[in-house]
């Protein structure tokens, strides 16, 4: 049966218009990353939190190099997040903390390699918000280059009840990105990939909004694809309560995701 769906996935077609133009972040793969967004980043523990285990489960070698920190504000948008304080030298990201949690102190300088950066679920669709996420995506690519960091922008999911936001939304973060010469993390293409291989396995939480933990692992893989380069397809890190075969799932329609919408 699980043969079966992930065949299923394979054949699958993201529902992007326009096509990406950035579509690696490599070779010089980040390995510090900012995420700078809402809610939808700081539920479920926090997907970079999340997206730090994948990596050091995938490179165990340098694992200490990895380091993902966010930027939250419950609803917000861009244009709530003042850039350019938080790229400030000797601000966020001046020290972390070890697997035995310990303080480290990074190296002075550019604390992050890049940016990634999420406005609120309906503002980049929505008539009235829409032209300040434009706007904020243009400002904000300019902030990170300024500071010597790659900027990149994350696809946000549709509603539970409104799947028709998928494409509204696939098509208004690859058209900033493109012109902000920004990698787009394909996210809200994942999520429909699943939704319609397997509608039974919950995505959501309750408000049919926010992602369940199954939502939140999905969005880490597509996060992890798209950053590294890398698959997540058997990599040993999961969530608590996922399954095996939903764990391999989710990673493969993560992977299949990032490889269809990029073109490869």
């Amino acid at each position: 049966m699980l043969a079966m769906c992930l065949a299923v996935v394979a054949g699958f077609n993201a529902e992007a218009q326009t096509k990406p133009k950035v579509t690696s972040l490599g070779p010089d793969f980040p390995k510090a990353v900012l995420f700078v967004g809402n809610s939808f980043f700081y539920y479920n523990n926090g997907m970079p939190g999340h997206l730090t285990f994948m990596e050091r489960a995938a490179d165990p070698a340098n694992k200490r190099a990895y380091r993902n920190t966010m930027v939250t504000i419950g609803g917000s948008g861009l244009d709530w997040h003042d850039m350019d304080n938080l790229l400030r030298p000797a601000g966020l990201g001046a020290y972390s903390f070890d697997e035995q949690n310990n303080v480290i102190f990074n190296k002075p300088g550019r604390q992050y390699d890049t940016v990634v950066m999420m406005d609120c679920s309906q503002c980049p669709i929505h008539p009235q918000l829409k032209d300040a996420f434009t706007t904020f995506a243009k400002k904000d690519s300019e902030i990170v280059r300024t500071h010597g960091m790659r900027p990149a922008l994350f696809m946000s999911w549709a509603y539970a009840d409104k799947p028709e936001m998928t494409e509204a939304l696939a098509e208004a973060y690859t058209t900033a990105g493109n012109a902000n010469d920004a990698l787009v993390i394909p996210a809200g293409l994942a999520f429909a990939r699943v939704r319609k291989l397997q509608p039974e396995l919950n995505l959501y939480a309750p408000d049919k909004r926010h992602p369940s933990p199954a939502g939140t692992y999905l969005a880490a893989c597509v996060t992890f694809a798209a950053v590294t380069g890398r698959s997540p397809v058997d990599n040993a890190y999961t969530i608590v309560g996922l399954d095996a075969g939903t764990r391999q799932l989710l990673q493969k329609a993560a992977w299949d995701t990032v490889q269809e919408y990029y073109g490869r």
